[in-house]
């Protein structure tokens, strides 16, 4: 199933809180992966904003697939998602534009407290 959302109004504040607060309470492991990935990023896409493709596997539950969509809302994000042979996880990709690396990084952060999520 594909889905297009429209894009997001100029108004990122709510979102920066909640990361923010987030990497207070992160562990110095969890800290350092999105620094080291951020700086790949950058070094990667020395041009933005850029096309990003997001991939994620999530229990199949219409609850979490709802979480992982409702995070790109407003964005203009394409969404596909597909359902695992034997119906248990369902993989949810999202090519959205971003404006930064650091953009990139709370989208990960944001949709972390996903309870099952594994982000590829």
């Amino acid at each position: 199933m594909m889905k297009i959302l429209k894009p997001m109004p100029q108004n990122p504040k709510p979102m920066l809180y909640i990361c923010s607060n987030f990497l207070k309470s992160m562990d110095k492991k969890t800290e350092e992966f999105y620094e080291r990935l951020k700086v790949e990023l950058d070094l990667n896409n020395p041009i933005w904003p850029a096309e990003y493709l997001f991939k994620f596997i999530v229990p199949t539950d219409p609850e979490k697939v709802r979480r992982v969509e409702d995070a790109f809302d407003c964005m203009g994000a394409v969404i596909k998602t597909t359902q695992s042979k034997t119906g248990k996880f369902t993989s949810v990709s999202v090519d959205v534009q971003m404006k930064d690396a650091q953009e990139i990084i709370d989208k990960y952060i944001e949709v972390s407290t996903i309870e099952g999520i594994i982000s590829l």
